[in-house]
């Protein structure tokens, strides 16, 4: 008899509307992605820094964003979110010195990229597209990965 199991590696991914509500869809697909494939240990983390991820498309950009879970060889999990905004933001731009501002305490936001580089093992950025009128993936993406700290424990930027 043969039995069926999960594969190590798969891909979900989505596409979000330019809409308040992307970042409660993203958290409830991070959610059920990683909890139907047993990986639990990474959720919370995973589901925080996609939702502060996806926020950061909504405002920065005038158009929709896409949203992909990737799990990895070795146990790494990498989320990648792109939108039509082709600035990309620290700590995503050139590694490894580009780090986010300090946010000023009274700040009523401005922290979420300080998650990213505070509890994803690695990190970075790319522009999609040159631009131009006729250019329909013009953005960037932007992803991060949980699971892949060497032996140290270390925390890497890569491009």
């Amino acid at each position: 008899m043969n039995t069926v199991s999960l594969p190590d590696t798969w891909t979900y991914a989505l596409r979000l509307p330019r809409d308040p509500r992307a970042a409660r869809v993203a958290r409830m697909t991070v959610r059920a992605a990683f909890s139907g494939h047993g990986r639990h240990e990474v959720l919370d983390t995973v589901e925080l820094l996609t939702s502060e991820m996806v926020t950061n498309a909504y405002r920065h950009a005038n158009g929709p964003a896409s949203l992909r879970l990737t799990a990895l060889p070795g146990g790494r999990l990498r989320v990648g979110v792109w939108d039509s905004h082709p600035r990309i933001p620290a700590p995503f731009g050139a590694p490894p010195g580009d780090r986010v501002p300090l946010t000023p305490a009274d700040a009523e936001d401005g922290r979420g990229l300080h998650l990213v580089q505070a509890y994803a093992d690695s990190w970075g950025g790319w522009a999609v597209g040159d631009g131009g009128p006729l250019d329909r993936g013009a953005g960037k993406l932007l992803w991060f990965e949980v699971g892949s700290r060497g032996p140290e424990g270390t925390r890497k930027a890569v491009a």
